[in-house]
């Protein structure tokens, strides 16, 4: 394992004694880092503009960083001469690569960490296979009140065909069982968690929801969107503690990827209170920018509340999420017209058009950032529509509205993005994920709007970029991959899928970095590494920069830095 040599001068030994006196205020600590290949974008926000205002940027590099206490001092160019270090603590990097640290704007932490808890059935090939891993799990946990897990995708099986209670039921018996898609649009239930539901034959499917029945009508345990709420509504609560836990694993996790800042895309006020008391307890190891959840009971207090920012700024509440549609996967997604490979089908809406209106104006009247879920072409048009109808109405345009995954477009409304002045959060990695079954469910024509990045850069949109985790892995060199490539990491398909809409690696290292931050209205503070702004930067075993394309995901994160603070690596954090 590689460590970082500090060498600390004997003035700083001596000055760090003579801090410790009772009475004497800490004084901040500066730090050097030097011997790296540091790699930064120049600052393309100026007076407020977006950066796709800005001439294309090119990627700056340093072979030194110094900052005191929480904030960058300056980037030292190479061979340029470096200061004196008396009184510096002073870090010889080894040649290593030093990156600001990255920033995943859509993820789900409170998830990501009960997944970790949790029976994990990503990558089964058989909905045998993921049955067999509940039996393990439940082996190595005991008896418990419910079997909960998630992540498991029929598209990946041989049957191709959504699973079945039938297969849980032998097994578990009376002990309840749910089980979430890979993509939290649907859910897989056992006999057991159905009857405590009191679903039965003659249960109607809610508005915006989908139970799968057999051919008599029956359930067969699988419960799309809105539907999911009748057997999640059933399992007991998650208390504060038990979310601190969650959050607290997920957020240590996650910085072992790189990630510095992530954009938490829907918590409760119960989520909210829980990321407080973990504030209150130590500073958070990731910043969290969090947006509210359209549909909590507390939503219209929190809203009231107005914006929160804590004092060292890891947790930033601005925002709200709202969710207009399913996923592509379970067929969730609301198209315009029916799936390709279902007849009939369109996918689902989960919010009336009032609901929908409603939501947006009242957030955006509190002066909050709206950031709408809308995956199908159908959900996408109507939530630019809302949009354009209420951006105008609210004044709120330099809110920077944004539309969550914005997975499938009409050609005419990619364009709207930038004239909206409307963000598109994507998720590049659901483009190498998905390749398998995108095209059959929308076919040849539709398939040219989706995931179409270069045509929305093109279009002068602003691209932040992210991973859904835990529907994706929360590995963000996995994203810059994608996102470079369009390839999996099999290098497949040869030359990438749908090529043409590829980032260039400059594009997707700001998607990343400056463009999620202004994002999430912070690029005044995260995103590049420069004099002024928060010292929060990764280090690198490998120059991903100098690397071929192909090899970008298998970075490995040496240290991970928050704040001027190392919160993952060799060294313990102080």
């Amino acid at each position: 394992m590689f460590t970082l040599k500090k060498l600390v001068s004997r003035s700083v030994l001596l000055g760090l004694g003579l801090m410790s006196l009772p009475g004497m205020q800490t004084l901040a600590q500066t730090t050097l880092i030097s011997n790296i290949q540091g790699y930064t974008l120049g600052q393309p926000i100026a007076g407020g503009a977006s950066p796709a205002a800005t001439e294309e940027r090119t990627l700056q590099h340093f072979s030194a960083l110094q900052f005191t206490g929480d904030r960058i001092d300056r980037v030292y160019s190479a061979g340029e001469a470096l200061p004196d270090t008396t009184g510096m603590t002073v870090i010889d990097g080894a040649g290593k690569t030093l990156l600001p640290g990255l920033i995943d704007a859509h993820g789900h932490v409170l998830s990501y960490g009960l997944s970790l808890l949790r029976v994990d059935l990503t990558g089964t090939a058989s909905e045998q296979e993921a049955v067999q891993r509940i039996v393990e799990f439940q082996q190595r946990n005991g008896n418990l009140d419910w079997i909960q897990g998630r992540g498991w995708n029929q598209v990946l099986w041989d049957s191709n065909a959504f699973p079945s209670a039938q297969s849980l039921d032998t097994l578990f018996g009376d002990t309840p069982v749910w089980l979430s898609r890979v993509d939290g649009h649907a859910g897989w239930a056992n006999t057991a968690a159905m009857e405590i539901a009191g679903v039965d034959i003659l249960t109607q499917d809610p508005n915006g929801g989908q139970i799968i029945r057999d051919a008599e009508g029956r359930p067969t345990g699988v419960f799309v969107d809105n539907a999911m709420d009748l057997i999640t509504a059933n399992i007991p609560e998650l208390s504060i503690e038990d979310q601190k836990l969650a959050l607290r694993k997920a957020l240590n996790a996650l910085a072992t990827y790189g990630m510095t800042s992530v954009h938490d895309a829907g918590i409760s006020a119960r989520t909210l209170q829980a990321y407080k008391e973990l504030l209150a307890e130590g500073p958070l190891p990731v910043r969290v920018n969090a947006m509210l959840a359209a549909g909590d009971p507390e939503l219209e207090t929190l809203l009231a509340a107005g914006h929160f920012t804590s004092a060292d700024a890891t947790l930033t509440v601005n925002s709200i999420k709202i969710s207009a549609d399913g996923a592509l996967g379970s067929r969730g997604a609301a198209l315009i017209e029916d799936y390709s490979d279902m007849p009939g089908h369109r996918g689902l809406l989960l919010l009336s058009q009032e609901q929908l209106g409603g939501y947006m104006e009242t957030a955006m009247r509190a002066g909050f950032q709206v950031n709408v879920h809308a995956i199908g072409d159908d959900a996408n048009r109507i939530v630019l529509d809302n949009f354009a109808r209420l951006i105008p109405q609210t004044d709120t345009r330099a809110l920077r509205h944004r539309i969550e995954h914005a997975q499938v477009l009409q050609y005419q409304d990619i364009l709207r993005f930038a004239e909206l002045g409307v963000i598109p959060a994507m998720q590049s990695t659901h483009a190498t994920s998905d390749k398998n079954m995108a095209q059959d469910r929308l076919g040849e024509i539709r398939i040219q709007g989706a995931y179409a990045w270069r045509k929305l850069l093109d279009a002068g949109a602003v691209i932040a970029n992210g991973s859904d985790f835990p529907v994706e892995s929360p590995n963000p060199f996995f994203g810059l991959h994608a996102a470079i490539t369009r390839q999996d990491h099999q290098n497949e398909p040869a030359g990438g899928w749908f090529p043409e809409e590829r980032m260039t690696t400059e594009e997707a290292f700001a998607s990343f970095t400056i463009d999620a931050a202004y994002a999430g209205h912070q690029e005044e503070l995260l995103g590049t590494l420069e004099p002024g702004k928060g010292a929060d930067f990764i280090l690198l075993e490998q120059d991903i920069f100098a690397a071929a394309p192909s090899e970008i995901w298998k970075a490995t994160v040496l240290e991970t830095w928050v704040n001027g603070k190392l919160v993952m690596g060799a060294t313990p954090p102080q």
